[in-house]
């Protein structure tokens, strides 16, 4: 069976769970229960089984469990298409986490190559109405499930760039300091925008293309300055360039794809999503989650694994039911969170389904039950 999908899964002082280990089957996953019972705290864990700081952005040393503090660790056995993969992640007195996949230590940007993982979490629910910082997260990622290597182009744009405002910072004017850097992040950044607008065509298509309950969303990639730059190296070089009088005011780099942002559209209606009402903004980015998962099982074989924290909010039955055939019909790993198992009802025996509980801090399964 090609799949992307986690078999099992263990933690170990990971925020409020002492011990878990979870044992899963082909199906979603429907976790609920209380408010603070370390629902969100499993996504998070499966979420650091993908390259960054997981779904809450969380430094190393705010995940440990306390009073211990002793470190964190999770363990994993992984179905990657048709290989399974045995990875592990951990810290210990808050350093930098350590990755291990069939007992070598790796990079975090491996585990891009092995784990396509997304998420939706409730704060994202903000995404077309705040800054653009979290859209181009949301859209790098997405990316990053098509063409891992994304990651390693945009660490090396922003270790230039960092090294640049640097310099820029310190008033320096010679420009032989800039050159090399300047050549990196075009480079770089050229790679970055064609990766992205790569990941916008794809999601275009998959949405045109499935019949889905979800709306349509219309995606444009936007620059602020030097937009016709960004699709040849000698141009954004020259930008760069040009732009070093003005940056050197700012104290850092006025342009470039660090500087992009994702607009979207609700296509039936004409009307930007930032405009729309609570609900079409939420259905929105579930309709480019799922066409990004349709879209990846189409090129690769199997849709990305999918956390979707407290997925019920803003949708009603009806959009619930919908969004649970669709992904039993992409046969996505998807991970759920609720308050309730009223919520999953509508999956019946198509998920598997976990009360979890917090007794005396600590978090833990009750029961593994089928709705």
């Amino acid at each position: 069976m090609t799949a992307l999908r986690v078999k099992e899964l263990r933690l170990s002082h990971f925020r409020s769970h002492k011990a878990l280990k979870i044992t899963l089957d082909e199906r979603p996953v429907a976790i609920y229960g209380a408010n603070g019972a370390g629902k969100t705290n499993i996504l998070e864990a499966v979420s650091m089984l993908s390259p960054g700081r997981g779904l809450r952005r969380a430094k190393a040393d705010e995940i440990a469990r306390k009073p211990e503090s002793v470190g964190w660790k999770v363990s994993a056995i992984l179905q990657s298409l048709h290989q399974m993969h045995e990875i592990e992640t951990s810290s210990e007195n808050g350093a930098s986490r350590n990755v291990q996949i069939d007992c070598k230590s790796a990079s975090q940007v491996a585990l891009g190559r092995i784990a396509r993982i997304l998420w939706l979490v409730p704060s994202m629910d903000r995404l077309w109405i705040e800054g653009a910082e979290g859209r181009r997260r949301f859209l790098d990622r997405m990316t990053m499930s098509f063409e891992p290597s994304h990651a390693d182009v945009v660490l090396s744009y922003e270790k230039a760039m960092r090294e640049r405002n640097r310099l820029l910072k310190d008033n320096q004017r010679d420009g032989g300091w800039y050159s090399a850097l300047e050549a990196q992040m075009a480079r770089s950044g050229v790679q970055m925008h064609q990766n992205r607008m790569a990941a916008i065509a794809r999601l275009v298509v998959a949405q045109a293309e499935a019949k889905s309950s979800f709306p349509t969303a219309s995606l444009r990639l936007i620059h602020a300055d030097a937009a016709d730059a960004m699709d040849h190296e000698p141009d954004l070089l020259t930008a760069f360039g040009e732009s070093r009088s003005r940056d050197l005011l700012a104290g850092r780099t006025l342009i470039g794809p660090h500087r992009a942002d994702l607009l979207a559209q609700f296509s039936a209606k004409g009307v930007p999503a930032r405009d729309c009402s609570t609900g079409e903004q939420k259905a929105l980015l579930i309709s480019l989650v799922l066409a990004n998962a349709r879209a990846l099982k189409a090129e690769v074989g199997a849709p990305p694994i999918l956390l979707l924290d407290e997925i019920s909010a803003h949708l009603d039955a009806d959009r619930r039911a919908a969004l649970y055939d669709e992904i039993c019909a992409l046969g996505a790993q998807a991970w759920m969170s609720g308050t309730g198992s009223e919520l999953f009802e509508a999956l019946g025996k198509r998920a598997m389904c976990l009360e979890v509980s917090e007794v005396d801090g600590v978090s833990q399964i009750i029961k593994p039950e089928t709705i």
